[in-house]
């Protein structure tokens, strides 16, 4: 008489299996959607969220068909090894987003000043849904400058319209696409400096028609520069991050002072009280590779 012994089933490690394909496929339709279609940050997060969840709630299972395996010999061990694969991604994408939640500052507009941070030509405007945040204060400008000290302004030795240049070539190399710009007459103002006209060659002929009377600079009689003043050139676009392409507003300030050119920069997320210090990254990286463009006429 032959004796087959029968293995028990474990409902629980084949329902793993079909819980972390649920939230693996939940999760990466969310975002695809969000990187290359209509879906929002919000709704994103809503439905990564529901992804996600399906993935914590398979792991536990898998791991309940594992001890079944262990004390019975329930069949359901590929299916609990295959669900802890497939939930790995949608978890580990949520516990690097949850670190950076606790340990980044609860910001989510950066500047290099601020005190007068850069302004928006355009005030970005989107629909927050369930992502409520609250106005910029000086508060948040201070827990700014505490986290990230290193985000500051820079300043070069150089022509206005050459750094300029610089700003524009490293904002298309960093995925900067600018929607308005503001006083770039100054620029053209500076240039037509240089051009020597015809009636100074002449003899006899007046090399300057009109004396300008200089007027002291805001700085010298120890007040701030106003925003968005009549001397600075505003540049207003939009970044998105690589992988899950976040949305970013970014403005950058060009101020002539004393023969330099004082370049600032403001990144804000577009969704949601929290950058997860995206935008602080980003500014600082953009500064890096403008320092490296730039080299040579960066001041003090």
């Amino acid at each position: 008489m032959v004796i087959r012994y029968e293995r028990p089933y474990s409902h629980s490690a084949h329902w793993a299996r079909r819980l972390a394909s649920f939230g693996l496929l939940l999760f990466l339709a969310a975002a695809l959607s969000h990187r290359f279609g209509p879906l929002t940050t919000p709704h994103f997060l809503l439905l990564a969220g529901i992804g996600t969840a399906c993935a914590f709630v398979a792991v536990i299972l898998a791991v309940v068909g594992f001890v079944r395996l262990w004390r019975v010999g329930a069949r359901g061990g590929k299916a609990a090894f295959v669900a802890l694969l497939l939930a790995a991604l949608p978890l580990g994408v949520a516990g690097h987003g949850a670190q950076a939640y606790l340990t980044r500052p609860k910001i989510y507009d950066v500047t290099t000043d601020p005190f007068s941070s850069p302004p928006w030509l355009k005030v970005p405007i989107a629909n927050q849904d369930f992502l409520p945040r609250p106005p910029v204060t000086l508060q948040d400008r201070e827990i700014q400058a505490t986290a990230y000290p290193g985000l500051t302004g820079r300043r070069y030795e150089g022509a206005l319209d050459r750094v300029l240049q610089g700003v524009r070539k490293v904002a298309a190399e960093q995925g900067i696409a600018f929607t308005g710009e503001s006083g770039l007459e100054n620029v053209v103002a500076d240039l037509e400096d240089l051009v020597v006209k015809p009636d100074a060659e002449k003899p006899g002929g007046s090399v300057v028609e009109v004396v300008p009377v200089p007027s002291a600079r805001p700085l010298e009689n120890g007040l701030l520069p106003p925003i968005g003043g009549p001397n600075d050139v505003l540049l207003q676009g939009e970044w998105r991050t690589l992988v899950f392409g976040f949305r970013f507003d970014v403005s950058i300030r060009l101020r002539e002072e004393e023969e330099t050119a004082l370049v600032d920069m403001r990144a804000a997320s577009r969704y949601g009280p929290h950058d997860l210090g995206l935008g602080a990254a980003f500014a600082e990286r953009y500064l890096k590779a403008l320092d490296a463009e730039l080299l040579g006429i960066a001041g003090d």
